[in-house]
């Protein structure tokens, strides 16, 4: 009997295509959004624009949490999302920092722990491309969480005018900038640490 040509434009595999604009993504694309508007943040960082970007760095923080909460609670993890909420994170980061810089918020003497932390995103970033392409999965350690809490807690401190609330939150800020590049290297170490570990096994393996 000949099939109709509806029935026989139907997929032979079960597999079904993803679905990009899910509630986690949507979250992500709006936190990258937040990048251009740190860009421009020289041009209105008196104290009633330094607060409103400091609650925008934030939120978008807040926002990497829910969007993966909400993907795994919901089934909703998909492969652009792994693509995209880590290329969120650090584009916040490193643009953060950068500006802050920019803007003399971070002094000369710390400049280097920006280019500790910017250099090991990309370092890292680099390492999970090639352990994705040997079939091994990097996920983020203990020391990684923590890191981006600390880097998070750094930033938002020096977006705020200073003092806010009374507080010296920029000298607040460089305090949390130096735990977290103290972390971001013990956590890039243990990264690189790890696939060379990895890769050795696998290699004693395939000897035997």
């Amino acid at each position: 009997m000949r099939s109709s040509p509806a029935s026989a434009a139907l997929p032979t595999s079960g597999s079904q295509p993803e679905r990009f604009w899910n509630l986690p993504n949507t979250i992500t694309v709006v936190r990258t959004a937040v990048v251009p508007v740190l860009v421009g943040f020289p041009l209105y960082a008196g104290p009633s624009g330094s607060r409103i970007m400091a609650w925008l760095f934030i939120l978008a923080a807040v926002g990497d949490l829910v969007d993966g909460w909400l993907a795994r609670r919901g089934q909703m993890v998909t492969k652009i999302g792994k693509l995209l909420d880590p290329m969120a994170d650090k584009l916040l980061v490193a643009t953060a920092l950068i500006v802050l810089v920019s803007m003399g918020r971070i002094p000369a003497t710390f400049v280097w722990m920006v280019v500790v932390i910017v250099g090991r995103e990309l370092a890292v970033t680099g390492l999970r491309g090639l352990a994705s392409a040997d079939g091994q999965v990097m996920a983020a350690g203990a020391a990684g969480k923590a890191k981006t809490t600390l880097q998070n807690i750094a930033i938002g401190a020096l977006l705020f005018p200073d003092p806010t609330l009374g507080l010296p939150a920029h000298t607040i800020g460089l305090f949390f900038l130096t735990l977290a590049t103290a972390l971001t290297l013990f956590s890039g170490v243990a990264y690189f640490r790890d696939y060379f570990a990895k890769l050795g096994a696998r290699a004693e393996g395939a000897d035997q």
